[in-house]
């Protein structure tokens, strides 16, 4: 039985804000980033992946607020709305999880975006190492053609730069990852969390930037995974953005411009908070 930390996806708005609740939470007294096991999901993977640089709390939040110190993104401007209502319609009639994941997965693939040498340059700069850590790492993406979920892990052969490119791979927006001949699109596809995959730990924290919004019907909605965690005999807390965090992060997350004030927000709701665990 271990501690977890789950940290779910959210743009690049969704990393500066976990970073600086992270932060936050370690000035109040209350570091949680020592969690043996931390699964990371889009936005989650990239600071699942930075915890485990050797770089303190402190030296990672710089790199979200200070400009000289943030990693080269690219802009993309994308209207989340517009971009769910064609979502909304590309799966009209879908309902099995994963017929959706497999449609989403073919848009992917047909989507005109950015090289994906020049995605993957950013994933390389966002990552301060790019070597797995040595506690237990999961980042959890989508096979685009098959709509299976994966779990990359330490032991699973796949570069970590590679892992959280996939992970990262917004459908539509930035290329699908290849590793070893396969496609795969962000985690996020499954679930902005992908809570349940901590089933067995003693402890769960999850960090949810996009709260229990889900753009896409998945299979195991956040309230359904705390809910299941909880009768596993699990105690589970789960964080997500106050109103100031909501408003820094804006209409588009995937904007770098985000960054800074998503971090000071997320500080300033980390110094506050309390964290309650509860089960079932």
């Amino acid at each position: 039985m271990t501690d977890t930390l789950v940290l779910g996806g959210g743009g690049v708005a969704g990393i500066a804000w976990i970073t600086g609740l992270l932060t936050g939470l370690a000035d109040a007294g209350r570091d949680v980033t020592a969690a043996e096991v931390i699964i990371g999901t889009s936005a989650g993977s990239t600071v699942a992946a930075q915890l485990g640089s050797g770089l303190s709390l402190e030296e990672l939040y710089a790199r979200q607020t200070v400009p000289e110190l943030q990693a080269a993104e690219i802009k993309a401007d994308v209207d989340l709305v517009n971009f769910g209502a064609q979502l909304a319609a590309l799966l009209e009639g879908l309902t099995d999880p994963a017929d959706v994941r497999r449609a989403v997965g073919r848009f992917a693939l047909d989507a005109t975006t950015v090289p994906e040498p020049e995605r993957r340059a950013v994933i390389e700069s966002r990552l301060p190492s790019h070597d797995w850590p040595a506690r237990a790492l999961r980042i959890v993406a989508v096979d685009a053609e098959t709509g299976e979920p994966v779990v990359f892990g330490n032991d699973s052969g796949v570069s970590l730069v590679d892992a959280v490119t996939a992970s990262c791979a917004v459908p539509g927006v930035w290329p699908p990852a290849t590793i070893d001949g396969r496609r795969y699109i962000d985690g996020g596809i499954r679930s902005a969390t992908n809570a349940d995959y901590a089933a067995g730990a003693a402890r769960v924290l999850v960090i949810a930037p996009l709260g229990g919004n889900e753009l896409l019907g998945v299979e195991k909605p956040l309230a359904q995974a705390v809910e299941e965690l909880r009768a596993g005999g699990a105690e589970v807390a789960v964080i997500e953005p106050d109103a100031a965090s909501l408003a820094a992060a804006g209409a588009n997350p995937l904007d770098p411009g985000t960054r800074t004030p998503a971090a000071e927000a997320g500080r300033a709701q980390g110094r506050t908070l309390t964290i309650e665990w509860s089960r079932a």
